[in-house]
């Protein structure tokens, strides 16, 4: 795990040592935070997260309403209703399970309704795959949500945790989409730190209940018509919420560093201080990419690492600062903008905050392997110029550089 471990300021609670796959570690997080209302349609690679909260909710150790629902739209839908109700709300999905939820992904946005949903990436079809890779959650960027990537079991533990936090700020009042890697992380055993007291997760998270819901006292209308004379002004105040989130964000993370020991920040930096060359990466390989940044040092290249941890709202200002005085900067993408300028969109974006090239290099779909010698083998060939920036060149696909 890759967490900036922070000293507690104030106090640092008593916690235990397990063992769980990146789904449970998600599921046990949302039974932590006493989430209220649960809709679920399984979808690999997220299926085990709704099958343990049903569990949970069965045998009596989460108070929730558990509504198994016919289809991922249906589901988004029954946690929408729910939220405008005042419960605080959880679903997970993945891939076409999210293409199936789309258009009601901004109806959450524009009804400012803190709703949490789990990510276990995978790649889209056709053809059919059911691995992960980053497709689906980068078809989010536009929608509104905040998105958190993460990278391991624990942080997508601790993440989740921290989304609600955020999620139900009255400053936010947004929803929050945690993702991590589909298998890499969804289905592999790691060690995880939780809490010996759950009361001390909601303590941290308590519901808030101040967003604007339905109230049979005081009867309202959500999502009327939203004419010309007043639509923009309504969804800017969405999109000034998001930009506005990025502190809430950070402050959540800090308290959490505070109270449970592990913060993460906003982004992750890896040696960058003198680096010259940077690798950009995201999700569960970017231990691998720490591996490749230690073995240049070694050979005398000064090279460094950048984590993306909150892609939305997206902290152009951070990534500036941190990459300034860099001379090559790589971006490994895990997701293919197809027909863009550049095809990662990542790289796209660092492209157009640091503006400068880049190096796009892409790499994991459809979850294809890679080990630490591949990306070593792409991080020298930009180092001795033998790639250009701003041309898109892959790693582990057949028959290509």
């Amino acid at each position: 795990m890759t967490a900036q471990i922070v000293a507690p300021k104030e106090r640092k609670v008593a916690q235990k040592r397990i063992a769980l796959t990146g789904n449970h570690a998600v599921a046990l997080a949302v039974k932590m935070a006493r989430v209220e209302v649960i809709a679920a349609y399984p979808i690999t690679p997220q299926t085990p997260v709704v099958e343990r909260l049903a569990e949970y909710v069965n045998n009596g150790e989460l108070d929730a309403e558990y509504i198994p629902v016919e289809s991922e739209h249906s589901a988004i839908s029954a946690v929408i209703g729910a939220s405008a109700m005042g419960a605080r709300t959880f679903t997970e999905t993945s891939s076409q399970g999210l293409f199936y939820m789309y258009e009601n992904l901004p109806i959450a946005v524009g009804l400012r309704l803190p709703i949490v949903m789990g990510m276990a990436v995978r790649a889209i079809s056709a053809p059919i795959n059911v691995w992960g890779d980053y497709s689906d959650v980068m078809a989010m960027r536009e929608l509104g949500w905040i998105i958190y990537v993460t990278q391991s079991a624990q942080e997508a533990f601790d993440t989740v945790i921290q989304a609600y936090r955020v999620a139900e700020d009255s400053r936010v009042h947004l929803p929050a989409v945690v993702a991590y890697d589909g298998f890499w992380t969804s289905h592999v055993l790691q060690p995880l730190d939780v809490p010996e007291d759950e009361e001390e997760v909601v303590r941290y998270a308590p519901i808030t209940r101040s967003w604007v819901k339905l109230d049979v006292d005081n009867p309202a209308q959500l999502g009327a018509v939203g004419t010309p004379e007043w639509y923009w002004e309504i969804r800017w105040q969405a999109v000034e919420a998001l930009r506005a989130s990025l502190k809430v964000i950070q402050e959540a993370d800090e308290e959490y560093g505070k109270v449970f020991g592990r913060s993460y920040g906003i982004l992750t930096p890896y040696r960058l201080e003198d680096a010259e060359l940077a690798i950009v990466a995201y999700g569960s390989i970017f231990g691998i990419v720490k591996k490749v940044v230690d073995r240049l040092r070694r050979e005398g290249v000064r090279s460094g690492a950048l984590k993306l941890r909150v892609i939305r709202p997206w902290p152009g200002d951070m990534i500036r600062k941190l990459l300034e005085h860099v001379d090559k900067v790589a971006v490994i993408d895990r997701a293919i903008n197809h027909g863009g300028p550049l095809y990662g969109p990542m790289a796209v974006e660092i492209a157009a905050t640091i503006q400068k090239p880049v190096y796009n290099v892409l790499a994991t779909i459809g979850m294809r392997a890679i080990d630490s010698d591949m990306i070593y083998d792409a991080a020298v060939k930009i180092h001795r110029g033998l790639w250009a920036p701003n041309t898109p060149y892959t790693v582990g696909l057949r028959g290509y550089e």
